[in-house]
């Protein structure tokens, strides 16, 4: 293992400890149980497939939200940053999105949609399309102008330009719209979930909560943490790597 591999191991073993110190300290499986303690109902759980057809649901939902949101973000911040005059107009509108709660346009969906998984996409995606805008918004911002001048005097076509000149100057900002959304999207699916949805991790965690069973809440929380963390380290970071290697050389 690589020391770029080997120091993120380590931090969760740290965490794992805290985790250790704190269950021995509380001394009371009802409040904190031990991370041993959750290995037997997780197996159970994915014997059953519970555990499978849950998590299955909320990805679902997740890729669905996530890929709306970028798809939307990208083109509203690229013609925000492009026109200054689109960008007067529709600023007070994204001010307004950014700091409307997520809880209430979750609801509002809920009401005005009604308790499906259209209204449960719509909420999430709604939700995070203002972060996506800003983002992209501001890398639309920053692109060379050198570049545009070339550009325009090879008469580049629209569909020539948006390849060879914006997208790899956009590409570190869409990077890290995707790796902020996806951890604030997958956060809100689970509030969507947990308030009118019949599955999902966010349903299971609803229900164990009304159990008062702190250890199968942790057990679907962790286990999608977990699906998270591998999304991060194996397609986000990578990808994010890639597109910032042109500005390194």
């Amino acid at each position: 293992m690589t020391d770029k591999g080997l120091v993120p191991a380590l931090s969760l073993v740290g965490l794992l400890l805290l985790w250790l110190v704190a269950a021995a300290l509380t001394a009371d499986p009802q409040i904190l149980p031990a991370p041993q303690t959750l290995v037997a109902p997780f197996l159970a759980e994915l014997r059953s497939g519970e555990l499978t057809y849950h998590l299955g649901h909320t990805l679902l939902r997740v890729v669905w939200a996530f890929v709306l949101a970028m798809s939307i973000g990208l083109i509203l911040g690229l013609v925000m940053g492009r026109s200054e005059t689109i960008n007067r107009w529709l600023d007070p509108w994204l001010v307004v999105f950014l700091n409307l709660p997520a809880l209430v346009l979750i609801v509002l969906c809920y009401l005005w949609i009604g308790l499906n998984e259209t209204a449960a996409i719509v909420a999430v995606t709604l939700n995070k399309v203002p972060n996506v805008t800003t983002v992209i918004r501001e890398g639309a911002r920053s692109f060379s102008p050198d570049l545009d001048a070339m550009a325009r005097v090879y008469r580049m076509p629209l569909a020539a330009r948006l390849r060879h000149v914006l997208l790899p100057q956009l590409a570190p900002f869409m990077a890290a719209a995707a790796r902020s959304g996806i951890a604030v999207i997958w956060k809100i699916v689970l509030v969507v979930e947990f308030l009118g949805r019949s599955s999902g991790v966010g349903f299971q965690i609803h229900l164990y909560f009304q159990l008062f069973d702190v250890r199968m809440v942790l057990v679907y929380a962790l286990s999608f943490i977990f699906v998270m963390l591998l999304v991060e380290w194996t397609l986000l970071q990578p990808w994010e790597r890639r597109v910032r290697r042109w500005r390194a050389a």
